[in-house]
C-alpha cells in the first residue's frame, strides 16, 4: 500500500492514554487528528475535529480518515477494532490487543479478510536499553540463559480504583497482567521465547472491596529455547507508589540487570570479555516511534505486524490465570 498524503486518525476513547496518543500525532507531521469518540462530554478546541460520543456514530457519519486508534477499556478492544475494520479502517489498538486468545485472532483474521492493517501498542521494545539487551541476547553474548527474573511492584489503590470506574472489573480491566504488566510479559516473550510449565500462586492482599481479581502472584515458567527457568513477581499492593520495574538475566558468560519504569537503566552489565557500549539517550516516546511505524507501513514501507507477538501475550496470559483460577478451586 502506498500512501504519499497526510495521514488522518480518529481517536476511540480519549483517557489518560487516548490523550498521550493525541499529543503524538499533534506533534508527527505526517498525521492529522481528525475524529475522536467518547461516551465523556469532552471540551477541545481544534478546529476541524469532529468530536461524538461512540464509535458507532463515528463510523456513521461522513468523517474521511485512514486508522482508528482504539484506547478504550481493554475490554472494548476487540469490539471496536472489528467495528473499525469491518468500516474498512486500519486499527492501531492499545495493550492488550484483546482479554481473549479467542478476540485476538477474530481481529487478525478480520484484518487478513479486509485487507487493512492492524497494530498493537508494544512501545517498551523501543527503549536503546532494551534493543541492545535484544542484540547482545540473539548475539548469545550471555551465553545459555539460566534464569530470568522480573519482577513488577506497583501501587494501584482508591486513587485508581474509584467506584463506577472499569478499572478492577473482570469485563473491561481482566485482571493486573492485562492493564499494568502486559508490556513485561510481552518483553519475556520478545527477549527470550516461548514458555512452558507454568505454575504460580496468587492473592488479592489490598484490593478485596475494589477488584474483581487478585493484585499480587508469583509465576514460574521454563523457556522452551535452551532449558533455563524463570519468573514473573508482579503486585499492585505497594503502598503510596510505584516500588520497581527490573529484569535479572543469569548467563553462562554474565550478568544483566534493567530497571527503571519501563526497564530502560542498566544497573547491572558484568559480561565476560565484554564492553558495554555508550547507547543513544532515549529523548523519543515510545508511542511516537509506534505510530512511526504505522505510518512507515501504511505508505509503503514493509510489514512487520507485530499482532502475532500481541496474540502470545494474551495467550500467556490466559494460561497464567488459568493457573491461578485452578489454585483457587474455580
Amino acid at each position: 500500500m502506498q500512501m504519499n498524503k497526510q495521514l488522518r486518525f480518529a481517536i476511540v476513547g480519549l483517557g489518560h492514554i487516548g490523550k498521550r496518543h493525541a499529543a503524538m500525532l499533534e506533534a508527527h507531521e505526517e498525521c492529522e487528528w481528525v475524529a475522536v469518540c467518547d461516551p465523556v462530554p469532552l471540551d477541545i478546541r481544534k478546529e476541524g475535529l469532529f468530536i461524538c460520543h461512540s464509535i458507532d456514530q463515528l463510523l456513521e457519519s461522513d468523517t474521511k480518515f485512514d486508522v482508528a486508534i482504539i484506547a478504550t477499556p481493554n475490554g472494548l478492544h476487540e469490539e471496536h477494532a472489528l467495528k473499525a475494520l469491518r468500516a474498512g479502517k486500519h486499527v492501531l489498538v492499545e495493550k492488550p490487543m484483546a482479554l481473549t486468545s479467542y478476540g485476538a485472532r477474530k481481529m487478525i483474521d478480520e484484518a487478513e479478510r479486509q485487507d487493512k492493517q492492524l497494530f498493537c501498542v508494544m512501545q517498551n521494545r523501543y527503549s536503546p536499553v532494551v534493543i541492545w539487551l535484544k542484540d547482545i541476547l540473539s548475539k548469545a553474548i550471555l551465553g545459555k540463559v539460566c534464569i530470568v527474573q522480573v519482577n513488577c511492584y506497583w501501587n494501584r489503590d482508591e486513587r485508581y480504583y474509584t467506584p463506577g470506574n472499569w478499572h478492577g472489573t473482570q469485563e473491561l480491566d481482566g485482571g493486573v497482567l492485562f492493564t499494568q504488566f502486559s508490556h513485561f510479559v510481552d518483553l519475556v516473550l520478545w527477549l527470550f521465547g516461548d514458555i512452558s510449565n507454568v505454575s504460580g500462586r496468587f492473592a488479592n492482599f489490598a484490593h478485596q472491596h475494589l477488584t474483581e481479581f487478585e493484585d499480587s502472584g508469583l509465576v514460574q515458567f521454563d523457556f522452551l529455547n535452551g532449558g533455563g527457568f524463570g519468573s514473573f513477581n508482579y503486585s499492585t499492593a505497594c503502598y503510596n507508589n510505584n516500588i520497581e520495574s527490573s529484569i535479572t538475566i543469569i548467563g553462562e558468560k554474565g550478568t544483566v540487570k534493567l530497571d527503571g519504569q519501563y526497564m530502560d537503566r542498566i544497573v547491572v552489565c558484568q559480561v565476560k570479555d565484554y564492553d558495554m557500549p555508550v547507547l543513544p539517550y532515549n529523548t523519543t516516546p515510545g508511542h511516537f516511534q509506534v505510530l512511526e511505524d504505522v505510518v512507515r507501513v501504511l505508505k509503503g514501507g514493509s510489514s512487520d505486524s507485530n499482532t502475532v507477538d500481541a496474540l502470545k501475550v494474551i495467550k500467556l496470559i490466559e494460561d497464567i490465570y488459568n493457573v491461578r483460577n485452578g489454585a483457587a478451586g474455580l
